[in-house]
């Protein structure tokens, strides 16, 4: 440490500018075993506070007197209380570092432990839920539904089917009535001239003329001999008086 006077401040913006250029160097202390008031004047020197102040380097005040406090003090990056606290600022106890390391090593476990515990809570959730316990439940009740709906799909279309059926039987019934086959069959009978114009007057044919008679099963050629009128009269009252 340069001595005390009026070189002090110069000598140490000296080494303190010698040092804030090696590359090698990680932080720079300033220190002084204690003194007088007169001996620490030099660290409130303007020069040295100003040149601490453009210091790239961390800068470490330990002056090592409590009563006053330098400007340094102020302007460092870090104020120590005597040199050997700056020692152990700048080299920290390494037990008691790696009891720091230790105890952030446990916590770092413990939060790991505790994130894995809930994760494999949730998986276990998870996994318990019938849907994953056994899944092919579902597969199986959604088959029973799928064989219940086929069932009633069957049932409504035999219905339907059935409705149809009987809707196309009745239609044909109804057809059968109403062709003209259907009244040969009951005994009637088609008369048609030699031009196959259908006769539906004595008065469209002749004596001694081809006609054509059709029936159910077949048609029957003939020629007529004779021409006999039925001339229409008027219905028979049939309506009874009833007397009291």
């Amino acid at each position: 440490m340069p001595r005390c006077g009026q070189r002090a401040a110069t000598e140490v913006m000296e080494a303190l500018d010698r040092l804030d250029r090696a590359a090698d160097v990680d932080v720079i202390v300033i220190a002084r075993g204690g003194g007088s008031v007169e001996d620490l004047l030099p660290f409130s020197d303007e020069a040295l506070i100003r040149a601490v102040h453009r210091a790239r380097t961390p800068v470490v005040s330990a002056i090592g007197h409590e009563p006053d406090s330098p400007l340094l003090d102020l302007v460092a990056d870090v104020r120590a209380s005597t040199p050997t606290d700056a020692a152990k600022l700048v080299v920290p106890d390494v037990a008691e570092e790696l009891l720091l390391v230790a105890v952030a090593r446990d916590r770092m476990r413990a939060s790991l432990a505790g994130w894995l515990a809930r994760e494999q809570a949730g998986l276990d959730a998870l996994r318990s839920r019938p849907a994953l316990a056994d899944p092919r439940s579902l597969l199986d009740a959604r088959s029973d539904e799928v064989l219940q709906l086929r069932d009633r799909a069957r049932r409504t279309l035999g219905h339907v089917l059935d409705r149809a059926a009987d809707d196309i039987d009745h239609r044909r019934a109804r057809a059968r009535a109403l062709s003209p086959l259907a009244t040969l069959q009951r005994g009637y009978s088609v008369l048609q001239d030699a031009d196959g114009h259908v006769v539906t007057s004595v008065e469209a044919v002749a004596p001694d003329s081809p006609i054509s008679v059709r029936v159910a099963d077949g048609r029957i050629h003939a020629t007529t001999t004779g021409i006999d009128p039925d001339p229409i009269g008027e219905p028979a009252d049939t309506t009874e008086e009833s007397h009291g």
